[in-house]
């Protein structure tokens, strides 16, 4: 995927965030910090690791589900440079029932972030619609399109039932 779409779905974003004000301010920003086991992260879109080179980011390595290169989080970070999914978090893409790409609330976002209970009627309006425009935007990318499908793949395996 070249820097130009990326740029262009980054953009289609914005400013924008899931609550008109510092959702990190709730949960004291979870989605940016490592978890109980020092793990956590966030997958890089097909060229995206080259955008983000050099931004202060603390390790870039490979996450093998998505055979996709990685950020590992350490906190808070320049959020002009943030990765996509970052931008879209607590949403995942997810083809909609017109076949188009949209968004849904992750159904990771359910251990980390306060406003996954609301679903996305709790989420300003205008993220929910950027981040929709955005990954409508990547997945006219053929290796764009492969990457939303493989994590919508993963994220749908947190929703099956257990048992």
């Amino acid at each position: 995927m070249n820097e130009e779409r990326i740029r262009r779905a980054w953009a289609a974003i914005g400013g924008c965030t899931p609550l008109k004000t510092d959702c990190g301010a709730l949960c004291g920003a979870a989605c940016c910090c490592p978890d109980g086991d020092g793990q956590g992260g966030v997958c890089l879109l097909p060229g995206e690791a080259e955008l983000l080179r050099g931004a202060g980011f603390c390790e870039i390595v490979h996450e093998p589900r998505m055979d996709a290169p990685m950020i590992l989080c350490t906190g808070p970070c320049d959020r002009s440079m943030r990765p996509f999914l970052c931008r879209i978090f607590p949403l995942c893409p997810v083809v909609g029932r017109d076949g188009r790409w949209t968004v849904r609330m992750d159904a990771r976002a359910r251990s980390a972030c306060p406003l996954a209970a609301a679903g996305l009627r709790g989420l300003d309006p205008d993220f929910v619609r950027g981040a929709a425009r955005a990954v409508r935007i990547l997945g006219e990318d053929a290796a764009g399109e492969a990457f939303l499908r493989r994590w919508s793949e993963i994220e749908a395996e947190f929703r099956r039932p257990l048992f």
